[in-house]
């Protein structure tokens, strides 16, 4: 399997051409999180750094997880066109609203209901497979676009503060997610 340290023009086409991608990471014990993302929430900043806009979910492990290692792990897969898979390792640091350079940070990404942090991964290996026993398939819709973003701004903003301290304060394995600074 090829690698790199940095990503290349032809590797940032790629990932900006995939509509889904993983996002892997772990604490120093406890579970280890391996989570799917997509929407227009991903930016290649360059070829050492990749952003990502994490939007509300049911818990918070990647958040917990990077405050404790730092380690990120990102995988895409080619479902359509040619078949490869592209994972990114690196170290990132997590930016949650109150944090200098959110405000420069979100300016990248479209307006989202439930955005709650950004990930800022520092690439230092990249690594591509052959991609053959990833099957074809075809996009047909978000269901993220069309019944999770709807059902967070429908909270507003004070029933997503109070959604976040059920449920994305403390990791699975008791970790906190540093969501609020009072954690």
């Amino acid at each position: 399997m090829p690698t790199r340290t940095t990503l290349t023009g032809k590797l940032r086409d790629f990932i900006e051409r995939q509509r889904l991608f993983f996002v892997a990471t772990a604490g120093r014990g406890g579970r280890v999180n391996l989570s799917p993302k997509g929407m227009d929430t991903l930016r290649v900043v360059d070829d050492g750094t990749i952003r990502w806009l994490n939007l509300t979910g049911s818990g918070n492990e990647t958040a917990a997880h990077v405050a404790e290692t730092g380690r990120m792990t990102l995988m895409f897969c080619a479902f359509e066109g040619p078949a490869m898979i592209l994972r990114v390792y690196g170290r990132a640091r997590v930016l949650h609203p109150r944090d200098d350079g959110w405000g420069e940070a979100l300016a990248a990404f479209p307006t989202i209901a439930g955005s709650r942090q950004i990930f800022d991964l520092a690439v230092d290996l990249v690594q591509t497979s052959c991609g053959t026993g990833v099957p074809l398939m075809e996009f047909r819709e978000s269901r993220a676009e069309t019944q999770m973003t709807p059902f967070y701004a429908a909270m507003g903003d004070e029933g997503l503060r109070e959604y976040w301290r059920r449920k994305n304060e403390v990791s699975i394995d008791g970790a906190p997610t540093g969501i609020f600074d009072d954690v």
